[in-house]
């Protein structure tokens, strides 16, 4: 049930995400701000609001899935380094600093990077893939801790086998259903992440096509033209809510199959 909610709620936000802006169109002539002379009226600045509701989904998500992307790529072996590791010093060298930048609330952090960072779609990514790396990278460190110590590891050690394969081909895999389990959780955070950060205007333009810089520069006419905030809003809280209820559903779904 939730599975099928859930994908019910992220495959509309998601098509018109990465398919709208093939259906936008060719830009048409401004009108009034907070107009109802189209579909769903027009904006702020008098542009039509389901032309840029087709246009604004593509960066939340790209941004969003790169940035996860990322914080795994990094995150995920660098747990594993430190609990595969007999050194200690390594182990304080690699933690001590994430543990730093978890103290940093997320906001702030995101707040004063894109500050002295170029604006744009590649600033977002690295600023929040920087913000999620520190829990990615303990969470992986404490699958990995829990698996290393287990008999079969020792077994393998004795058998002569490389760290590569310990390390990668069984603590690696045997850490996935943690990481999956996880990775619901961190998609959702990006998307947030990404949208406040556009929702400030930090690393994009006042104008941007953008769901979230939509519901904050239309805020203004909210009672004369509800469409330009309520819709974006709506999509990008179906996108969260659908993320989270699917991935609950295949976590449960696995659970059950094992």
């Amino acid at each position: 049930m939730r599975w099928g909610l859930g994908g019910v709620l992220l495959c509309v936000p998601l098509l018109i995400a990465l398919a709208g802006p093939w259906f936008a169109g060719e830009p048409v002539p401004r009108g009034a701000s907070f107009g109802s002379g189209s579909f769903l009226g027009t904006d702020f600045v008098g542009r039509d609001v389901w032309r840029q509701v087709l246009l604004g989904g593509r960066t939340v998500v790209m941004v969003a899935l790169a940035a996860t992307a990322l914080t795994f790529l990094v995150g995920t072996p660098l747990g594993l380094l430190t609990a595969m590791t007999r050194r200690r010093w390594l182990d304080e060298l690699l933690m001590r600093p994430l543990d730093l930048l978890l103290a940093i609330p997320s906001l702030l952090m995101l707040i004063l990077l894109a500050a002295v960072a170029p604006p744009g779609p590649l600033t977002l990514v690295a600023v929040v893939a920087l913000i999620g790396l520190p829990e990615v990278a303990r969470i992986s460190r404490a699958a990995a801790l829990e698996i290393a110590a287990r008999p079969a590891m020792e077994a393998m050690r004795l058998q002569g086998e490389s760290w590569w394969r310990r390390a990668f081909g069984y603590v690696g895999r045997s850490m996935l259903r943690t990481l999956l389990a996880d990775l619901g959780v961190r998609v959702v955070g990006a998307i947030y992440l990404v949208a406040t950060a556009s929702f400030l205007g930090v690393g994009v333009s006042p104008d941007a096509d953008d769901w979230a810089v939509m519901v904050d520069r239309n805020r203004t006419g909210m009672f004369l033209q509800p469409w330009g905030v309520l819709v974006p809003a709506l999509l990008i809280v179906a996108l969260s809510v659908g993320l989270n209820l699917l991935f609950d559903g295949t976590r449960r779904s696995r659970g059950e199959a094992t």
